[in-house]
């Protein structure tokens, strides 16, 4: 009886190491596609319910999810009794799928957010069902790969099947390392959220190809027909939904903005920014100092009665739509304006096509509002430091912390003035409550304010709070330029006791937590 191999078996071994190069590749591939998808997914709801922590939150759960279930599904399908063969098509096929199924996350988003956002949910639970129903098909398919792959990676070398194992696991651990990286610092930036998804489908397809076509190649004619009548019916479907068309402008690194025309609404010549799924500003063409936003006439209007003459100096922390920034240059001549605004898009954006131009009397840094200020000589210099880069019910922590109070305190010149926008429950507004409470620690006087319309009402409403060294003279404000409004200050004694609220510090601020009442409550939906 001879030693020696079979021919087949002796032909078959220098060929080895080539399928375990391939199915190393396609694994580290795969990971990564799936990560990416996973941070665009981030990007694409967000023009739907806005970025926040709930919606990371959601996609990274769904995400996982789906991951998991494939995996289980991969690992049935990686039966002992199947060949090489078998398993190489079985592969084409879940690449297969998920290429069609993340091409398909662009009409299902669509048509989830049209059918679901509609149904009067509570943000949370309208966040998950909608990232659930666009997003967990995509996940799942690529899960079913990784098994397959390592399966048929033993199978070349049983002998070394631990070594083999850690190295699949590895290879698909620094895949979903590089798509992440790849997705959130370069794809997104350079082709949009939108592009990256098709770029991804098409990295799915070449990997598909790569495995379907094994022979005998006439078995991946039926499954390469029926891809094409899908993906030319998600096409369709997405073509007549214009699920496919970017609803953004400019789609930047952090947000998706898109200026719209808001003439139908003022009769005039205006138009309005939209971060994400939230207008930030509403500016007139020919009369910058008419403010529709109330809390920014509200703001426009305390810092007319305490600075009457043409110098004012100011720190806005975030620009958005640069509403007030632009209105006050026209109101004092000698304004001198720093605007810290993240995000360079969102200035451009209003350049381009909201009639904000900057000047030497208003200086605009693409930097963290928080960062900058502390950059600055710890000495008196701002009359105002409005604070406007809350998004929402999305509340950056470091922005409401004593230490970031005391940094401002420090900051501003006798008399002036710290105020800011807070979005929350007029029954119970919990976060605050919180908010108040730590002011306190840093400014002689908190004051919090609603507009008339919003006094009356019982859902989610824009608090605008103030602090400084000293009161306005007045429980009633009504305006004196602009859109004849009516503001009054509000009680503390009206939102509830401070003691049992928590101070909000750089080591402990539970901003979500504190604003878990909004975000479950469907009453609260605006």
């Amino acid at each position: 009886m001879s030693d020696k191999p079979h021919n087949s078996e002796a032909s078959a071994a220098p060929k080895a190491p080539l399928r375990l190069a391939a199915y190393a590749t396609a694994l580290t591939g795969g990971s990564a596609a799936s990560m990416v998808v996973e941070i665009a997914a981030g990007r694409l709801i967000a023009p739907y319910v806005g970025m926040s922590l709930y919606t990371w939150t959601a996609i990274i759960a769904v995400v996982l999810g789906g991951l998991s279930v494939g995996h289980w599904i991969g690992g049935r399908l990686a039966a002992p009794g199947v060949d090489r063969a078998g398993l190489s098509r079985r592969t084409g096929i879940a690449f297969l799928g998920a290429a069609l199924t993340t091409l398909g996350a662009l009409p299902v988003l669509h048509w989830a957010a049209v059918v679901v956002l509609p149904m009067g949910l509570s943000p949370l639970l309208a966040i998950i069902t909608v990232t659930t129903l666009a997003f967990v098909a995509p996940s799942l398919a690529a899960g079913v790969v990784s098994p397959l792959l390592t399966k048929m990676a033993i199978d070349e070398r049983p002998h070394d099947a631990g070594r083999i194992l850690g190295r699949m696991y590895a290879l698909g651990a620094a895949g979903a390392i590089a798509g992440t990286l790849l997705a959130g610092f370069l794809f997104i930036g350079w082709v949009g959220s939108r592009g990256t998804i098709f770029a991804t489908a098409g990295v799915y397809v070449a990997l598909s190809a790569g495995f379907l076509l094994v022979r005998p190649v006439r078995k991946a004619v039926p499954v390469a027909a029926a891809g094409v009548l899908l993906a030319v019916g998600i096409a369709a479907w997405g073509s007549q939904t214009r699920a496919f068309e970017t609803p953004c402008n400019v789609e930047t690194s952090y947000y998706c903005i898109r200026v719209d025309d808001f003439a139908p609404m003022t009769g005039r010549s205006s138009a309005v920014m939209v971060i994400d799924h939230m207008a930030h500003g509403v500016n007139d063409r020919a009369a910058p100092e008419l403010l529709y936003s109330q809390y920014l006439q509200f703001v426009d209007e305390v810092t007319r009665r305490r600075h009457r003459g043409p110098r004012l100096s100011a720190y806005f922390i975030g620009g958005g739509a640069f509403t007030l920034p632009r209105a006050w240059q026209a109101a004092y001549p000698q304004l001198d304006a720093l605007v810290a605004e993240i995000d360079p898009g969102v200035t451009q954006a209003a350049v381009d096509r909201l009639w904000f131009s900057p000047d030497e009397r208003v200086q605009v840094e693409a930097a963290d509002g928080r960062l900058l200020l502390q950059s600055l000589p710890a000495v008196p210099q701002f009359d105002v430091v409005f604070g406007d880069a809350f998004h929402d019910f999305t509340i950056p922590a470091h922005l409401v912390t004593r230490e970031f109070h005391d940094a401002i305190a420090a900051r501003l010149n006798p008399g002036g003035t710290y105020v800011m926008n807070v979005v929350e429950s007029r029954e119970n507004p919990e976060f605050l409550r919180a908010l108040v409470k730590t002011l306190y620690l840093s400014f002689k006087t908190v004051e919090v304010w609603l507009e008339h319309e919003d006094a009356k009402s019982t859902g989610r409403v824009t608090y605008v709070v103030l602090a400084g060294s000293t009161p306005l003279p007045t429980y009633r404000m009504d305006s004196t330029f602009g859109i004849e409004r009516l503001w009054w200050r509000v009680p503390e004694a009206a939102f509830g006791p401070l003691d049992a609220a928590p101070i909000l510090t750089d080591d402990y601020a539970p901003v979500d937590r504190l604003m878990t009442h909004v975000t479950l409550d469907a009453a609260l939906v605006d």
